[in-house]
């Protein structure tokens, strides 16, 4: 399905101003997006504390509450982002999620906090497919992956902002405020993504790659065997990615002491210094790959991630702090560097006429995976081994990762082969 690359037109090697214009204005939201998904995950203890909650429970707010609409809904917001005004999904999908994200702080049970979750994560389900798409019509086909990577650096720089504002504002005003503080700016800026000018479908593509699936041609996407691989690879890759956030910083606070304040700083500079480069350049190396083939992209984020898993395993299971925390920091930049690659292949296989409903499916299986079933197996199992009494235990359960690193890179690969013929 996927095409190989084609000389640009003049019209498709210009891009303008308001193109860049928009890409940053996306990034700033996904900023957001990602601030209030990862905030949670820095507050795990005090609200552990608070409301004496088990592994398992802080499993299910912090990943599977968000993930069961967040993935129910990416295929239908993707198949309406192909459909509709994306733009305006984009703008009322951030006034749903900055105003339960700041709701988060009036939960005294863990019922509330997990219906405010999930309605975080119906509001959040809008974005992806729509801002990928949008961008995709903004930026051809040999700049999609640069672009795409700009616009995933929203993930590491929100994380590094809820790490180190979270555990900030944690210490001086408690995590209730630090919720509402956060969170519901989130409206202002929804303000400025209505006035967005929805650009024209498939502007960006040639006539080879438009002619060959309409937006009713939904089997595309079962009968491309690169798209398995493609999406059950990035879903493994997913599992080691999201616990990064959602695991690590409560190790470090109860099994070595680190305060949250502490954990916030080192984990922030780690996702803006090796996050944001990683995730803002890893989509300029990956065109490059594809230059070669068209399954060049998936090669490259194949290596990265099974690279992933000696760092998971340095980071797990040594005793030294430094190593500890450096193999953190290169896992800070590694998980995250193939999200820009993913979208842009999901795009070149679709075409623009499915682009939503494609984006959509390939997050309704990484975040079934990823955040939905991957986290409360992790916490399940962390409780069984008593890491509530040894804290340390937390690490044998954390094994799971390297593990999902290497089934992911292996997927992929055998995805780049197949998209290569």
């Amino acid at each position: 399905m996927i095409h190989p690359s084609l000389p640009e037109t003049s019209a498709q090697a210009r891009i303008p101003a308001y193109a860049w214009y928009v890409l940053g204005l996306f990034c700033a939201v996904y900023i957001m997006n990602f601030l209030d998904r990862t905030l949670m995950f820095i507050l795990f203890a005090p609200i552990k504390r608070e409301l004496i909650f088990s592994d398992l429970q802080l499993a299910l707010l912090g990943s599977t509450s968000f993930a069961i609409f967040y993935t129910a809904l990416g295929i239908p917001f993707g198949r309406l982002a192909d459909r509709t005004t994306r733009k305006n999904m984009i703008a009322g999908g951030l006034v749903v999620w900055s105003v339960f994200s700041g709701l988060t702080g009036v939960a005294t049970d863990f019922w509330t906090m997990f219906g405010c979750r999930v309605m975080v994560g119906i509001g959040e389900a809008t974005l992806g497919p729509a801002a990928l798409s949008i961008l995709s019509d903004y930026f051809p086909l040999k700049r999609r992956a640069t672009a795409q990577s700009l616009y995933s650096a929203g993930i590491p720089i929100g994380a590094a902002a809820a790490f180190f504002l979270g555990g900030v504002l944690n210490d001086s005003v408690g995590w209730r405020w630090t919720f509402y503080l956060l969170s519901f700016p989130g409206i202002v800026l929804a303000s400025l993504v209505w006035f967005v000018r929805e650009p024209v479908r498939g502007i960006t593509e040639s006539a080879s790659t438009t002619k060959h699936a309409s937006n009713h041609d939904w089997r595309i996407l079962i009968k491309t065997p690169s798209l398995y691989f493609h999406t059950f690879g990035y879903a493994f890759a997913a599992i080691a990615s999201n616990s990064l956030s959602l695991w690590i910083p409560t190790l470090f606070n109860r099994a070595y002491n680190m305060p949250l304040k502490d954990f916030g700083v080192m984990a922030g500079i780690s996702s803006l210094i090796a996050g944001g480069v990683a995730t803002a350049f890893g989509g300029a190396i990956a065109d490059k790959f594809r230059e070669h083939n068209n399954g060049g992209r998936m090669k490259f984020t194949a290596l990265c991630i099974v690279f992933c898993a000696p760092l998971w395993l340095t980071l797990l299971l040594s005793d030294n702090m430094t190593l500890m925390i450096g193999a953190y920091f290169l896992l800070s930049g590694l998980n995250l560097i193939w999200l820009g690659p993913a979208a842009a292949d999901m795009h070149d296989v679709v075409g623009p006429n499915l682009r939503g409903l494609g984006i959509g499916v390939y997050f309704f299986v990484v975040g079934i995976i990823g955040y939905g079933i991957a986290p409360p197996i992790v916490g399940k199992v962390s409780d069984l081994l008593g890491a509530m009494q040894n804290p340390h235990q937390m690490t044998y359960a954390l094994l799971l990762l390297p593990a999902s690193c290497i089934v992911g890179a292996v997927l992929l690969w055998r995805g780049s082969k197949a998209l290569d013929k």
